[in-house]
C-alpha cells in the first residue's frame, strides 16, 4: 500500500459548513519496471477508496528513471481513468510532459500528455480556471501551465521558459469565492497572491534522497525552502507532495511516495 499524507486545513475564505475531500496524485512517472500500469491500477484504487470529492493530477506522467522502458501513454492514462470522484478527475501538465517538445511545437499541437489525458475523459489545466459547484455554494479550481516546460540543461530553473501565465488564469476569477491552484513546481508560491487559498505542488519528490536531515538536490529555485508538506505565508497556503515515481536514480533514501489526502472545512479567523 501506498502511504497516504494526510492533511486538514482551515483556509481562508472557506464556507465553515462546507467539507471537501481531496486527493492528490503527482509525478507518476510511468515506465517498467518500477511504476507499470498495473501498480497504477493499484496506486488509483485506493486513492478511491479514501472517497475523494474531487481527484486531481499534478503533472509528470511520462519520463521514468534510468535503466526503465517508458510506458506508452495510452497505458498510464489508462490507469489514470479508473479514478473516480463526484467532482470529477482534473489534471496539470509538469515539465517532464513537455520534454522533446520546443515552444514553437505547441502551436501545432499538444503535447502526449494532455492528449492522452483527454482521451480517456481527465480534464487538463494550461492556465485555465473553472469554478465548481459544492455544498450550495463553490469555489474555483485553477491550474496553471508548467513553470518550467523548456529549461534544459544549464539553463536551471529561471523563469520565463515556462508556459505559467498567473495573471490570465485568476483572470478567469469572477466571484470572492477560494482558489484552489494547481502548480507542478512550488516555486511560484512566494509570489502568488493571497487570493488564492492553497496552492498543491509536487515536483520535488520530497527530495528523493534525504540525508541527515538534508535533501542535497532539490529542482527548484529555492533549493529545499519547499521540498515536502504544508507551508503558510499569511493567508495563503501551500501543500508540496513527494510523489509518486522517480526522477534521474529509481531509488529514494529517507523519502517514500505518497498519495496526499486533503480535508477542508472551516474557515480562518
Amino acid at each position: 500500500m501506498t502511504f497516504v499524507a494526510r492533511y486538514a486545513l482551515s483556509l481562508h475564505g472557506w464556507p465553515e459548513a462546507v467539507r471537501l475531500r481531496l486527493v492528490v496524485l503527482s509525478d507518476i512517472h510511468a515506465c517498467s519496471p518500477w511504476m507499470t500500469a498495473a501498480r497504477l491500477h493499484a496506486i488509483c484504487a485506493q486513492a478511491n477508496a479514501l472517497q475523494p470529492d474531487v481527484a486531481l493530477l499534478l503533472g509528470d506522467y511520462a519520463a521514468g528513471p534510468r535503466f526503465s522502458r517508458e510506458l506508452h501513454a495510452h497505458d498510464w492514462a489508462g490507469a489514470l481513468s479508473s479514478l473516480a470522484a463526484p467532482l470529477g478527475v482534473h489534471a496539470i501538465l509538469g515539465n517532464h510532459d513537455y520534454d522533446g517538445y520546443e515552444r514553437h511545437d505547441l502551436a501545432e499541437r499538444e503535447t502526449a500528455s494532455e492528449t492522452a489525458l483527454r482521451a480517456v475523459g481527465i480534464e487538463v489545466y494550461v492556465n485555465r480556471a473553472l469554478r465548481i459547484a459544492h455544498g450550495g455554494g463553490g469555489f474555483w479550481l485553477a491550474g496553471l501551465g508548467d513553470q518550467f516546460a523548456f529549461a534544459r540543461g544549464s539553463h536551471g530553473y529561471l523563469k520565463g521558459l515556462g508556459v505559467d501565465d498567473m495573471e490570465a488564469t485568476l483572470a478567469q476569477v469572477d466571484t470572492d469565492e477560494p482558489i484552489v491552484l494547481m502548480a507542478h513546481e512550488p516555486d511560484l508560491f512566494p509570489d502568488t497572491p493571497e487570493r488564492v487559498a492553497l496552492t498543491l505542488s509536487g515536483h520535488t519528490h520530497g527530495g528523493q534522497v534525504r540525508l541527515f536531515g538534508r535533501t542535497p538536490v532539490v529542482p527548484s529555485r529555492h533549493g529545499s525552502r519547499y521540498v515536502h508538506g504544508h507551508f503558510t505565508d499569511g493567508r495563503k497556503q501551500l501543500i508540496v507532495s513527494a510523489g509518486l515515481g522517480y526522477s534521474g536514480l529509481p531509488l529514494r533514501i529517507g523519502t517514500r511516495p505518497e498519495l496526499v489526502l486533503i480535508e477542508l472545512g472551516g474557515a480562518q479567523r
